[in-house]
């Protein structure tokens, strides 16, 4: 069976940044990535709060966080899934790619698998998915040039890619059930500067229409109960994450919303076993926090296999 010290699950900035560090602390490191890599930062079209980075893309700065790792030789490995077993004391990864399966023993894992947008679950949002619903402006947003198009969220994430999608949008609608957006003042200042931005606020989406395509929303305000509708051609939806941990799952303790629970050295309820980023139940989801619980997970991680030498 094939082994490595430390196999980190991710590739994002939280994976990739563990293994710059496991790769300085002198671990042999093996990341396993799903996809093209590089976390939900590849769906942001500008970053200016990850400090010495004046400004970049996420594709930018997911970029220079791989080229950074395979400057120090980490080994990343593109799989279609991942999934942790314990066997008599050992941590047992299950890969598959395509139809091969492969078994890799590890001395400490990391999980560093990040999380997704939750979908509003309104009626008619499923059967619109990839028809003018849409989780991703950077993907999806060209397809709307001309067109008015609602954003559905108050966080920051919400107020940023409604300020991208003005770029192709004749007129772009955040809906908001609060009275104001949580998001942080300054990213709130630029879209209300911004004339195509119209903000909704009290309002929910209650039904997503269109023969085919999407065509209207069917909204209501929470204060007053009135239903309206609002003629759109899309609707991105931006109302909070859920964390990509099923491949632990049933394996360590998580919240009640599959959040990894997790102490300050990123350790686990299973010794070994540590996790960094989005998929851990934490306050603060960003670039930089992912980036730090990466740094600290792999030299957790490093301690724990220095322990099983010695």
């Amino acid at each position: 069976m094939e082994k490595h010290e430390l196999v980190i699950i991710g590739a994002g900035p939280a994976g990739l940044s563990a293994a710059i560090y496991g790769k300085r602390a002198g671990l042999d490191v093996l990341v396993l990535e799903r996809g093209a890599g590089g976390g939900q930062i590849t769906q942001t079209d500008e970053v200016e709060n990850y400090p010495g980075i004046l400004h970049a893309t996420g594709q930018e700065l997911a970029e220079m966080f791989r080229s950074h790792a395979l400057k120090f030789g980490t080994e990343i490995r593109r799989v279609d899934s991942s999934k942790v077993e314990l066997r008599d004391g050992k941590k047992i990864l299950i890969t598959k790619k395509a139809k091969d399966t492969i078994e890799i023993e590890a001395d400490a894992v990391i999980v560093a698998t990040g999380a997704h947008f939750r979908r509003l679950g309104c009626e008619g949002e499923a059967e619109h998915i990839g028809q003018g619903v849409s989780f991703c402006a950077i993907c999806d947003g060209a397809f709307f040039e001309g067109y008015d198009v609602a954003v559905v969220g108050g966080g920051n994430t919400a107020v940023e890619e409604a300020c991208y999608l003005t770029k192709f949008a004749s007129k772009v609608y955040i809906i908001h059930r609060r009275d104001e957006f949580r998001a942080d003042k300054a990213a709130v200042d630029k879209a209300l500067a911004n004339p195509k931005i119209v903000p909704v606020y009290d309002t929910v989406v209650e039904k997503i229409e269109g023969n085919g395509m999407v065509e209207n929303l069917v909204i209501r305000n929470v204060k007053t109960n009135e239903a309206s509708n609002l003629d759109v051609a899309g609707v991105f939806m931006f109302v909070g994450q859920e964390p990509d941990s099923e491949c632990v799952k049933g394996v360590v303790e998580t919240a009640k919303e599959g959040w990894i629970i997790t102490d300050e050295s990123m350790a686990t309820s299973v010794e070994g076993i540590f996790a960094a980023g989005d998929v851990r139940r934490k306050h603060l989801r960003q670039v930089i926090t992912a980036a730090s619980d990466g740094a600290v997970a792999a030299m957790s991680a490093s301690s724990y296999i220095s322990g099983l030498r010695h």
